[in-house]
């Protein structure tokens, strides 16, 4: 398992096709949402299985004093083999790497739990984002 930022216009279409296949196909988020303005600034992440293959995808923005996570997605047949774990991880790095020591995301309830086991606490009362029950969550990052 490898992750890597995607700074090729070829890896960040490979991003944007796993996004879109989880976002947009699985969970019917509008394609005009998933995809926004904030694509251009973001730093984008892509997660390849042993065989080399992008199985996984994300952004991260940083913000002031901190690093916002977004759009962090695995695809299906890859979910529970710590591929979401990983692209976090490589996130938080790259935080750290630019200075800041927060990292802050709005998490889908469903997988709320998952990030609390990578140290994440829960900071907003729930609220729908693209149709979809989400918290805000933050970790303090060293």
């Amino acid at each position: 398992m490898t992750v890597k930022i995607a700074t090729s216009p070829e890896e960040k279409e490979k991003a944007f096709a796993i996004r879109h296949e989880v976002f947009v196909m699985e969970q019917n988020v509008p394609i005009e949402i998933e995809l926004d303005e904030f694509d251009d600034e973001a730093i984008h992440f892509l997660c390849y299985n042993d065989e080399n293959e992008p199985v996984g995808a994300s952004r991260l923005r940083i913000i002031d004093n901190y690093g916002k996570l977004e759009r962090i997605c695995v695809l299906k047949p890859y979910r529970g083999q710590s591929y979401g774990k990983r692209l976090v991880e490589k996130m938080e790095e790259e935080i750290v790497k630019r200075g800041c020591k927060r990292a802050v995301l709005n998490a889908q309830m469903d997988v709320a739990d998952f990030y609390e086991t990578l140290g994440y606490q829960q900071l907003s009362e729930p609220f729908y984002e693209a149709n979809i029950l989400h918290v805000t969550m933050e970790k303090q990052l060293s």
